[in-house]
Formats: structure tokens, sequence, C-alpha cells
């Protein structure tokens, strides 16, 4: 059936005002992602900072920099590629396995990233937006313990996106599965009782995550975020499952947008070490992250 002049009059109206509140491929959240793609020859620049904090014994506190470019390759299809930077505080603190004890590094080269994405729906043209993403990460440091830990990782993921009340309320949904080899480096004059294995380990981590994003003034969403992660390991099966959720400012204008972002643990399982004092999973998560990111477009 044909569209009436009156369904093509809205769609356009509705395509209009979404491009004037945000820019295609601006992150309304902290985690999950959007399904919009970045216009053909549009450039991206971003500067993502995530502070991971606390694990209810001793002092944990890791930062993690990524700074990444994106290019939209076609309407439909981008690349990217990122390096990655890291520094790590902790005291007080030992786990077998994971993190031998204190350590405080300063800010160094952890890794590089390279991604792309297809965007098969327009959120902005179609009822519900799709896109399907595949990234390639190979780090030389673990940022759990600080240590020398080659970890390569492969994850093909899915992100929708609908727009609600003329782009006033967006939401997103995400699904992702990521394949890791991880083969940790020896240390020297450990504890002769602590577990350090170091033997090549394949791990594979579902992820799913879901979030509504309201547009209050111009130019700024509030948002909020769920997300849920499970790891599965060689030997042990599950290893791990936490849920996290919180919430986002964001800022978004012509040629640039901000956002941050508080995300708690609020329930875990799975593996805990000795002493731990409460049921989260804070092995290799921690208590609470916040995350800011700012990109420039051009």
């Amino acid at each position: 059936m044909k569209a009436t002049k009156f369904q093509l009059c809205t769609l356009a109206l509705l395509t209009a005002a979404v491009s004037q509140q945000s820019v295609a491929g601006e992150d309304l959240f902290g985690y999950i992602k959007g399904a919009e793609a970045l216009p053909k020859g549009a450039s991206e620049l971003y500067q993502k900072i995530t502070v991971r904090d606390g694990k209810s014994l001793g002092s944990y506190q890791g930062i993690d920099f990524e700074t990444e470019y994106e290019y939209g390759v076609s309407s439909k299809f981008s690349s990217s590629v990122s390096a990655k930077f890291m520094s790590l505080d902790t005291d007080g603190l030992s786990i077998d396995g994971y993190l031998p004890g204190a350590k405080d590094i300063g800010f160094k080269a952890s890794g590089v990233e390279v991604g792309m994405a297809y965007m098969f729906l327009s959120p902005a043209m179609e009822t519900l937006g799709l896109q399907a993403s595949l990234s390639l990460d190979y780090d030389w440091i673990d940022k759990h313990s600080g240590y020398d830990k080659d970890t390569l990782s492969l994850e093909l993921g899915l992100q929708t996106q609908k727009y609600l009340l003329e782009g006033e309320l967006v939401w997103l949904g995400n699904l992702a599965v990521e394949a890791t080899y991880a083969d940790r480096a020896p240390i020297d004059n450990l504890p002769e009782d602590f577990d350090w294995p170091t033997d090549p380990e394949m791990e594979i981590e579902l992820k799913f995550g879901t979030g509504l994003s309201y547009r209050f003034a111009p130019n700024w969403f509030v948002s909020a975020e769920v997300l849920y992660e499970t790891e599965f390991e060689t030997e042990v099966g599950q290893e791990r499952w936490s849920w996290f959720a919180g919430p986002s400012i964001h800022y978004g204008s012509a040629n640039w947008w901000a956002t941050l972002t508080w995300l708690p643990q609020l329930a875990g399982g799975g593996e805990q070490f000795d002493g731990q004092d409460t049921s989260l999973h804070l092995i290799e998560k921690t208590e609470q992250e916040w995350r800011f990111k700012v990109a420039y477009n051009f």
C-alpha cells in the first residue's frame, strides 16, 4: 500500500526532529550502544575514561582510557580503530589467580582495538533500527592486576534502537557475545601457596543490555541503563555473572557531545575471593564504575 501524504509528512517531521536533537552515532548511554550509523564521509573522535572502583576489601581503583576514531565508510557502514591506556592503584588485597598483591602503575599503553558496524535498518526511517557490530581487541596488560597478560578478544554484537514521542524518548537494546584467548606471563617471587596459572585459557562472555533515554531540554538527555554479563571459562564452566544499572546525563550539540555515567553493581555471583564480605562478583568486576565520554564530529 502506498504511503499517504500525511504519513510522508509525519515521517519527514519525525526525521527532522530527531536529527535536530541528536547527531547520528552519538552515545546517549555510557555502555549500551545505539543502532544509528555515522553519515557517509563523517568522522568522529572519542575519548572515553572509565573508573573501576572498590572490591569490598583494601583499596582498588583502576582507570581505563580509550581514544577511538570512527569513520563513516557509507551511509550504513562504519569502521573504527582505538588505542587503550590504563592506570591501577591497589593495596591490601590479594586474590588467587587474579591479583597477586599491591600494585601501583601510572598511565601506560595497554591495548588496541579495531571494529566495524553495519546498519541494516535506520531507527530514524524505520519502525525499529537494527545494527550489527564486530570488534577485535588485543591487550598486553591485564586490567585487573596490572601484570603482563596477552588477551585476544573477538566480539559480535547486535544493537536495536527505537525513537518514541517524536524523538523525545529513545529505547536501546543490545546483545553481544565475546570469545577471548588469554595467556598470563609468569611472575617471579610469588608466595608458595599463591595460584597464578600460566596455561592459556579460553573464555566466552555473554552480554545483554537495555535502556531508556529522555530529552528533558534542548540537547540534554537523561538516561537509565541495565546490563547483565556472564562468563564461561575452560575448566570451571560459568565463572561469573553480574547485574549492573545506573543513570547517565548527556549533552549533544552539532559538533560535539559528552556523556557521564554511574554504573553500580547490583547483584553478582560465581567465584568469590577469601574474605569477601558481599555477595557481588568482585574478582573481575568492581562495586561500581564511572564513565565519561566526549566526542567531536568532523
